[in-house]
């Protein structure tokens, strides 16, 4: 009986000690799965030297070989004369006097996000070029920016310069610059300002990354942006030698001569993968993985190592869980230094350029050579381009290379200078490109990401123009659009009455709003400019596409003060509708201003008798949500009332339907 006893109390204790090794190794499956998770980039917004004001623009400055680099800025004081001397290392004074610029950076729409005009000017333009793009980034997500209020959305944003407010005040601080924009918005999540120089911007998406998987947030908001409101740098670096006369980055190129400075803002919506398809925001692409880590002791402080980098790559591949020859392209730091770039040329051949066939090298170029190095908001601005060229199945052209430096052993390995556009149609496998930053302080960042997985089914709504970017100027920002716009339209115009047509029941309505009545107007503008260009291009508005249009407005626009809704069911009917209120005729289009707080809503049930023969007949032919919930309540009725309600309400057999 005892060795029975004991045999039952084993056999137990080994099914408990089973049970409970196989919910350890589901733990660390779990745990595993989420290291790897993929990170969905959901949106993009940027302002980049050349006038670039959204990801279209930056693409198309890359796409056609366009170099935004200009003279220095008018409207900050500088002493553009004074400042330049030719010779090197001349005290005070620096011998280049061209860099990437962000020429409007002083134009903010303070009203627009509730700042006052005071503290708008003590406020450092990089905080506002912040509060800017991550309105618009979230947009572009199909995300109403103001709908994040209280959830737990991060802030992960890069800041170098600290030299535009000399006060203390919080306008100048680095560590407001993404508190800042938690404030404004009501975000909940970690608002992180992160400083490691160059590499700043990717340093801060790594960040990102790791906070979704971990589950400190459930999106994020990761870029960077540098603006120099003084010449400093230019001044520092002609000391040492380090900038190009010419103010442009020849990377990789025999000709390289030095760094050129610029600036510039990017931003991006980053959550999990399965977050994104469920909430219907736009998959752009997706980060497979990423790495940070420092040069620690090596040749000096500010000196790259090329060691460290090696070992960085290899962490971001492991991260991603590829090998090497599985990536297509990188979007290389190349900031065409002497010293910098063969030393990164080198750490790409020891690892991307190895074990990969001839006819398929790593194809290797750097934004850097069309809109100059933007420091703190680089890396964020080489992701947008390779998700651009993701989308647009081409790898652009690097420019100022007139042969690549001799500096490299370049047949060590098996890498392509993209001297000329290369095509990146999709394949068999999906495309993918890393992103390299290293800072000056050690700090190094590598980011790997790949083309967006197909999607389950396709999405109803429609993504949001790249035109709608909100705070590009004063009077001309403000988009964001409010589906309460519609009440402001009267119901004969709406095709509602006696006389309803079936044509006129699938009019759709496009609810547009913005913060003052001229920007309203200049919204409008904006999105016709929007259909137009689309048109152009070989894309035809159909009313499906109308429909999705309509939908996006509705859904993905923060409802803003001034508002108009506009009726169409077909292509000239939106046009006409858009030139109308792009060109202020309020009679055509009337519009009005919801400044002061909006009154109760109330329905009113007016009870039997106000309802007329074969209502609702139409709305069922056109719209199959209508009929499917209307069928399951006459479904639920007949059975109390004894006879069809569908005969009663349109005075017809069902036979006859």
């Amino acid at each position: 009986m005892k060795m029975a006893a004991t045999q039952d109390k084993l056999r137990e204790y080994l099914q408990r000690a089973t049970a409970d090794l196989r919910q350890v190794k589901r733990r660390l499956r779990e745990v595993e799965a989420r290291e790897h998770e993929p990170i969905a980039i959901t949106g993009m917004s940027c302002r980049y030297p050349g006038g670039i004001t959204s990801p279209a623009g930056l693409w198309d400055l890359v796409a056609r070989g366009g170099d935004g680099i200009s003279g220095f800025p008018e409207n900050r004081g500088w002493d553009t004369v004074g400042l330049y001397d030719p010779e090197p290392a001349t005290p005070g004074r620096t011998y280049a006097r061209e860099g990437g610029f962000l020429h409007e950076a002083d134009q903010f729409d303070a009203d627009f996000f509730r700042i006052s005009p005071k503290e708008a000017r003590e406020t450092d333009p990089q905080q506002r070029l912040l509060l800017e793009t991550s309105w618009e980034a979230l947009e572009y997500a199909g995300i109403d920016p103001l709908s994040l209020k209280g959830s737990l959305t991060g802030v992960f944003a890069g800041v170098v310069y600290h030299d535009y407010a000399a006060d203390g005040g919080t306008g100048g601080l680095g560590s407001v610059a993404s508190g800042r924009v938690a404030y404004t918005l009501g975000l909940q999540g970690p608002a992180i300002t992160v400083d490691t120089a160059c590499s700043s911007s990717l340093v801060a998406l790594d960040w990102a990354v790791k906070a979704l998987r971990a589950g400190e947030c459930t999106l994020a908001l990761a870029g960077g942006v540098t603006v120099m409101a003084t010449p400093t740098s230019f001044v520092g670096f002609s000391q040492e030698r380090g900038l190009a006369p010419d103010g442009r980055c020849k990377s990789f190129a025999a000709a390289a001569d030095g760094t050129g400075w610029g600036e510039g803002a990017g931003m991006l919506v980053v959550e999990r993968l399965a977050d994104a398809r469920r909430n219907g925001h736009p998959v752009l692409a997706v980060i497979r993985g990423s790495a940070v880590n420092s040069d620690g002791a090596s040749n000096g402080l500010t000196a790259p190592n090329g060691p460290a980098q090696q070992r960085l790559i290899r962490q971001a591949l492991a991260a991603a869980q590829l090998t090497a020859d599985q990536v297509d392209a990188v979007e290389a730091h190349g900031t065409g230094t002497t010293l910098g770039d063969p030393i990164e040329a080198q750490a790409l051949l020891a690892t991307y350029g190895q074990d990969r066939p001839a006819d398929r090298p790593l194809y290797l170029g750097s934004i850097k050579s069309n809109i100059g190095h933007a420091q703190a908001a680089a890396g964020v601005g080489g992701v947008i381009k390779m998700v651009q060229a993701l989308r647009h199945d081409v790898l652009p052209q690097t420019l100022h290379v007139d042969e690549p430096t001799p500096a490299v052993d370049w047949s060590t390995g098996h890498i392509s200078l993209l001297t000329e556009p290369v095509a990146w149609p999709p394949g068999d496998r999906p495309r993918r490109a890393a992103v390299s930053a290293f800072g000056l302080s050690g700090t190094n960042a590598h980011v790997i990401i790949e083309e967006a997985p197909p999607a389950p089914e396709t999405s109803a709504s429609a993504q949001a123009p790249e035109t709608s970017a909100s705070g590009q100027a004063p009077e001309t920002s403000a988009s964001g659009q409010a589906s309460e716009a519609a009440a402001s339209v009267p119901a004969t115009q709406a095709g509602v009455g006696a006389e309803t047509s079936p044509t006129a029941s699938r009019l759709t309505p496009l609810p547009l709003s913005a913060k003052t009545p001229d920007a309203l107007r200049s919204q409008a503008a904006r999105l016709l400019a929007h259909v137009t260009e689309a048109e152009t291009a070989g894309n035809a508005t159909t009313p499906d596409d109308i429909r999705d249009l309509g939908h996006s407005l509705a859904t993905t626009r923060a409802a803003l003060d001034h508002r108009a809704v506009l009726l169409a069911a077909d292509r000239d009917e939106l046009l006409r509708g858009l030139t109308a209120l792009a060109d202020g005729d309020d009679t055509a289009i009337p519009s009005r201003s919801c400044a002061e707080p909006p009154g109760a809503t109330a329905f009113l049930f007016s009870g039997q008798g106000a309802q007329r023969l074969g209502m609702g007949r139409e709305l069922y032919a056109a719209f199959p949500v209508f009929a499917e919930a209307f069928d399951v309540v006459l479904a639920e009725v007949d059975v109390y009332l004894g006879r069809s309600l569908r005969e009663v309400i349109w005075g017809v057999d069902e036979g006859a339907l």
